[in-house]
């Protein structure tokens, strides 16, 4: 193989034109373009070096074969033999070293394959500066501490959900899934051995197995030597389900033809696809033309021009040596700036803010009017969903009523009905309760940046612990670095939602919270300290060394955060954990300590230095023990409620603040002396559940703590909690499947931490986040609201039904509902478009006039397709300005079941988030879509949506005037209208227009983006 085929095939593999049967992602746009791409680098590309090498040597070249030759003549015309002067001698050695230009041109193409490998690895560029064998350098900038990982300068686009959920329909109606059994993703962070790397392969127990319509074809994800090809197991695999798949599937064998594998079939294309989306596109270079324009200068320098070609004796040896660094800096730049315009066309579709592609809302019936029960009590898809969820059937329309707490979901319902019954709500966003998204978290948290910035006080995620068997994907060798960039992305993102008074509570465990505390300071959060608690529920000895603990850390945005105090574990003590008051601030008739006379009751158990003297049982009417706690200094061993309710009278008891314990030091208090006291003396309060508190310790000493502000005294060591198993078991009694659910009162108790009005989650699981915040908002007077984000498939399993479900009855068992004690609620849930769609929409093709100017003009060909071409023949695609004309039915491809289904995208949502848009109405009339809101400048905004194929500006003007909108006043300081117009329009004071074009306001907003 020469120099140049090792070169070509190096470049094949850059390119992605060796995936040519692939069919998603940057391999389907690559391939449009396959035919110019081959033609740059079979052709142009090598009759370039060529040229310059030519360039560069010519001239020196020719006077030195002239040199030579004179030298010859000379030796013959004194009868000399020419091969014998030193004259000739010297001329020809120096005509010999010049070298010719097809040596040259083989060590360039030598060189740039050596380079361009070396960064290059299964799709991705790594970011390996070699400085010598098998030592490389890292960017510095004279940090005290310098985190550095392998993929720090790449966004990890990478997604567990392709892995665990691949499908394709046959027939129409019949499913082929692919699923993973055992899958070994190196349990306990262990690494593959240095030979062997994780394939896909057939599950040889069990390869197929049926459910209904659906095809399970059971595959593996472990560790083979690296000897054994992912092709030759694919193959395998193939070889195998041919004979085990039934008759009834057996359309998989069907053909799929391509132009290289003319006998593939659909089951060999899919199973290429599921094995390449789940080994490739893992990482987005931030800055790939900058990276590899560096690395190349280092290149040259320490492995190309060595110290000692810089020899002045051999001029000619030097300047050939400089001819060289010449063609391959100009040759690979080009290369470069190719790559570069591909990696950063990625990076523009993954920043660009993703299209809303279907909204809907859930709503309690007693939010709406009963003039919609009619068509409400006809619609049999909602009375089903009912009787699934609820375990309700609604046999007569009256019956309605009765049922406040049903959860009406307008996916159920026609787009007019929505539009009608959203018309019915003043304020919308306000009284909307939560935010659910189905989306990428990076991709969410980017389109509520601009309508959300610094609004939010916490924010709780429990992401992918990276245990190896959590479902997180990775790259061999990239385990933590995966990690590390997916966390640094989506937390430097949110940053910019949370206020500066925030708090950021993140689960981990032992596997990346080492990690975990630098990124944390690396997205501009202050690391505050890590909360432990056993997952499995375990209270045993707390000073054992434990391995089965997890973490929450704790940090924030600014030192302005406001939470409770953090317990130091280093110097918790009883003053840290209870702020003391004195007896005697306690006043009753005077008397300085009302207690001082209270005889220990009979019965009543006490601890001496020998041990128990009485072991009688309180009384259950007084108090019942509750559990152990999560940590109290160890005086204390007993924690009781008691069966009354608290009373404060904050004139009597002056000292005592709302946040602070009640300390009575009267040995084993008479409770019912106690409750008549506080009957007495104080004025009524009553805890979020009615009872109070008392930890009666080993001294005789009651310590008793007002619940309502005690949550925020956070302590190291978290205890009493339900665990992740009994959390499990709840959640089925609410005929709801999830595998790792947090506990409901460890979030409860997180969430009082957080003290916020709108809770942010973005790894929402199974809802646990939103679940505690509709627990608080039962029993709070102060509401909080809650967003969402979650990607996987249970996001329409669990997520959506376990909300609705929370909203009937918080009693369930065995799937049913045991009363219905619900509450109003009104959340919405949407889906985005994802980073894999944007790039199925592309079509790449140059119209006719930018095509007659590329056949004309080789150059202008050349800058065309290394700078330009991607983002010239890709402007309409992404946003097509020509739908804006009826933009209630602008569609965009969308994958399901591995098909591009045309599907009609929400740009009256999309617009409302890239504007950030506070909703206050929404209304629907005729051809016409109104919006009014206010931003978070404060800005009142107008839009008025219209189907251009239904209505003119004279329909506009009418419809303006019959709406009585002032477009002179104040009313609204921005108006945003969809197409031309001949509107009233004012010039602000900031010099920009009152009434603006929607689409181009549109396009600017959607590509406004920063990386992160």
């Amino acid at each position: 193989m020469t120099n140049y085929q090792k070169l070509q095939k190096v470049l094949t593999e850059l390119f992605e034109l060796d995936k040519a049967e692939l069919d998603f992602g940057i391999y389907r746009i690559m391939n449009q373009k396959r035919d110019d791409v081959l033609d740059f680098l079979d052709n142009k590309l090598p009759k370039e070096v060529r040229a310059i090498l030519e360039s560069h040597q010519k001239g020196d070249t020719t006077t030195l074969k002239k040199n030579l030759d004179e030298a010859i003549k000379m030796a013959k015309e004194f009868g000399l033999d020419p091969d014998t002067t030193p004259k000739v001698q010297e001329a020809r050695a120096l005509y010999e070293n010049a070298g010719s230009i097809t040596a040259l041109e083989q060590e360039v193409f030598s060189h740039l394959a050596s380079f361009f490998k070396r960064y290059y690895q299964d799709g991705d560029f790594i970011s390996l500066r070699r400085y010598k064998k098998d030592v490389y350098a890292i960017p510095y900038e004279g940090e005290e501490v310098k985190l550095h990982w392998a993929n720090h300068d790449q966004y990890y686009i990478k997604t567990s959900e392709n892995l665990k959920n691949y499908a394709f329909k046959i027939d129409g109606d019949k499913t082929i899934k692919f699923t993973l059994k055992e899958a070994n993703t190196e349990q306990n962070n262990n690494k593959t051995q240095k030979d062997q790397e994780r394939r896909f392969a057939l599950y040889e127990e069990e390869p197929i197995t049926i459910d209904g319509d659906t095809l399970h074809l059971n595959f593996t994800y472990e560790p083979h030597k690296k000897t054994v090809k992912q092709d030759k197991l694919l193959e395998d695999a193939v070889t195998e389900l041919t004979s085990k798949v039934p008759t009834s599937f057996a359309k998989i064998f069907s053909l799929a033809p391509t132009e290289k594998n003319k006998k593939r079939t659909l089951l060999e294309k899919y199973l290429n696809d599921f094995s390449a989306r789940n080994t490739f596109d893992y990482f987005i270079h931030k800055d790939l033309g900058g990276f590899l324009t560096r690395e190349l200068d280092f290149y040259i320098k320490n492995e190309v021009l060595f110290i000692d070609d810089i020899n002045t004796e051999n001029e000619q040896a030097f300047n050939t040596q400089l001819s060289k660094i010449r063609a391959l800096k100009q040759v690979a730049q080009k290369i470069i700036t190719f790559l570069a315009q591909i990696e950063n066309f990625q990076k523009k579709l993954w920043l660009k803010k993703k299209f809303v592609i279907s909204c809907d809302y859930c709503i309690t019936l007693d939010r709406i009017p009963e003039e919609y029960y009619a068509e409400i009590f006809k619609n049999e898809a909602q009375l089903k969903e009912w009787k699934s969820l609820f375990n309700v059937t609604i046999k007569k329309e009256a019956e309605l009523k009765e049922e406040p707490f049903l959860v009406l979901d307008t996916k159920f319902f026609s787009r007019e009905f929505k539009d009608k019954l959203l018309a019915e709500f003043d304020d919308l966003d306000e009284i909307i309760d939560g935010t659910i998204m189905h989306s990428d978290n990076f991709q969410a948290l980017s389109i509520l940046e601009d309508k959300f910035e610094g609004q939010i006080d916490a924010s709780y995620i429990d992401p992918p612990y990276n245990t190896g068997s959590d479902g997180f994907i990775y790259k061999d060798g990239f385990k933590s670095s995966s990690w590390n960039s997916l966390l640094f992305s989506v937390l430097s993102k949110a940053n910019s939602l949370l206020s500066e008074k925030s708090i950021l509570m993140v689960s981990n465990d032992d596997n990346e919270n080492s990690n975990l505390v630098k990124l944390l300071d690396l997205s501009n959060f202050k690391f505050k300290t890590n909360l432990i608690w056993n997952s499995d529920g375990h209270t045993d000895n707390q000073f054992e060394i434990k391995i089965n603990h997890e973490y929450i850390s704790l940090a924030q945005k600014s030192l302005k955060a406001s939470y409770g105090n953090v317990i130091d574990p280093n110097t918790r003590s009883e003053s840290n954990l209870w702020k003391n008051i004195a007896v005697n601030s306690i006043t009753k008739n005077g008397s300085a300590n009302p207690y001082s006379e209270i005889e220990l009751p009979k019965g009543f158990p006490v601890e001496d230095t020998e041990g128990i003297i009485d072991q009688q049982v309180p009384p259950k009417e007084f108090f019942s023990e509750i559990g152990s706690l999560d940590y109290f200094p160890r005086s204390i061993n007993k924690k009781y409620k008691v069966n009354f309710p608290i009373r404060y009278n904050s004139t009597t008891y002056s000292a005592n603040k709302l946040n602070e314990p009640l300390r009575v030091s009267a040995g084993w208090a008479n409770l019912n002396k106690l409750k008549k006291f506080i009957n007495n003396s104080c004025k009524p309060y009553q805890d979020d559940d009615g009872l109070m508190e008392f930890y009666l310790s080993k001294n005789g000493t009651i310590y008793y703590k007002k619940t309502k502000e005690s949550a925020r005294n956070i302590v190291s060591v978290l205890r009493s909690f339900q665990t992740t198993e009994k959390m499990k078991y709840l959640l089925e009694d609410m005929d709801i499947e999830f595998s790792y659910p947090k506990p409901i009162d460890l979030i409860e108790y997180l969430l009082k931490i957080g003290n916020s009005k709108i809770y942010l989650d973005f790894f929402a699981g199974s809802g646990t986040t939103g679940h505690a915040v509709i627990n608080g908002n039962r029993v709070n007077e102060n509401k909080s609201k809650y967003i969402l984000v979650e990607l996987g498939s249970y996001f329409y399993e669990v997520l959506i039904p376990r909300m609705q479900k929370v909203t009937y009855s918080n009693n369930w068992k065995n799937g049913k509902p045991q009363d219905k004690d619900g509450i109003s609620q009104m959340f919405k849930y949407f889906n985005l478009e994802s980073y894999e769609d944007a790039l199925n929409n592309l079509q790449l093709k140059p119209n006719n006039k930018q095509q007659q100017i590329l056949s004309t003009n080789n150059d202008v060909q050349e800058d065309y397709m290394l700078n330009y071409m991607l983002d010239v023949e890709s402007r309409e695609h992404l946003m097509n300005v020509e739908a804006f004309k009826n933009p209630f039915n602008y569609k965009l491809k969308v994958t399901e079941n591995n098909e591009l289904i045309p599907t009609t995208v929400d740009l009256v949502e999309t617009f409302n988030y890239l504007i950030g848009l506070h909703v206050k109405r929404i209304q629907r009339t005729g051809a016409f879509k109104t919006v009014e809101g206010i931003t978070n400048r404060g800005d009142k905004v107008l839009v008025i949506w219209r189907n251009l194929e239904e209505s003119d500006n004279e329909d506009l003007n009418k419809f303006v005037k019959k709406m009585d909108y002032n477009l002179r006043d104040g009313e609204f300081d921005t108006i945003y209208v969809n197409g031309d117009n001949n509107l009233a329009n004012l010039k602000k004071e900031e010099e920009t227009w009152k009434v603006l074009l929607l689409e181009e306001v549109f396009f600017t907003e959607m590509f406004d983006v920063k990386d992160v």
